[in-house]
């Protein structure tokens, strides 16, 4: 067994996240997205259940809508992915590292557990962890 698949996600994912709303102003999630150089984030309802996730190239079409005449845009809800592709926080960062292979459009997955959102885990994460194993 390789140290990789001894690690899981629970040891390397990030759990202060930014998250956004359903119901959130679009362009104030691109002005947050912007100052904080992330490049997407979570989008949760009121029970922190996750919904959606927003990222840069769903903001891009934004650009189409707020270049019209008015910098509002609609609520994130109308931008977000909804085909969502989640981990466990008990997965192992091999098999984790073979989803970003195979599924190389994705940066980062959401980590949830009973439908809650708990975390995130980037590709810089299980660089991060492959530093520390090997």
């Amino acid at each position: 067994m390789s140290m990789l698949e001894k690690v899981c996600v629970r040891d390397y994912m990030s759990t202060k996240l930014m998250t956004f709303t359903p119901e959130m102003e679009v362009m104030n999630a691109v002005h947050q997205l912007v100052k904080s150089g992330f490049s997407g984030a979570p989008v949760v309802d009121v029970s922190g259940a996750l919904v959606g996730m927003l990222s840069e190239r769903d903001c891009l079409s934004v650009a189409l809508v707020a270049a019209q005449d008015t910098c509002v845009a609609g609520p994130v809800s109308q931008y977000m992915s909804t085909s969502l592709q989640t981990v466990t926080a008990d997965v192992s960062l091999a098999h984790l590292a073979g989803m970003f292979v195979s599924n190389s459009q994705f940066r980062r997955y959401p980590v949830v557990e009973g439908g809650k959102l708990i975390g995130q885990i980037s590709r810089s994460d299980v660089l991060r962890a492959i530093s520390h194993c090997c």
